[in-house]
């Protein structure tokens, strides 16, 4: 499965539990995903919390 595939099954699963379940759910299904997701990308290394507080920091310098 390719990324094109993925999203788009992302995208219906989303919109499928939008229709069943109403927007409140779809909405809560998309924030654990994101949050699934970040937890991952930590766990593999792509982000690291420090990374995370530099930015944090560097934005409030401006």
């Amino acid at each position: 499965m390719n990324r094109a595939q993925f999203g788009f099954l992302v995208a219906f699963l989303v919109a499928a539990v939008w229709a069943i379940a109403g927007f409140g759910f779809a909405a809560a299904a998309t924030l654990a995903g994101l949050f699934g997701w970040f937890v991952v990308k930590v766990l593999d290394g792509d982000i690291t919390l420090a990374g995370l507080g530099d930015r944090a920091a560097a934005n409030r310098r401006r």
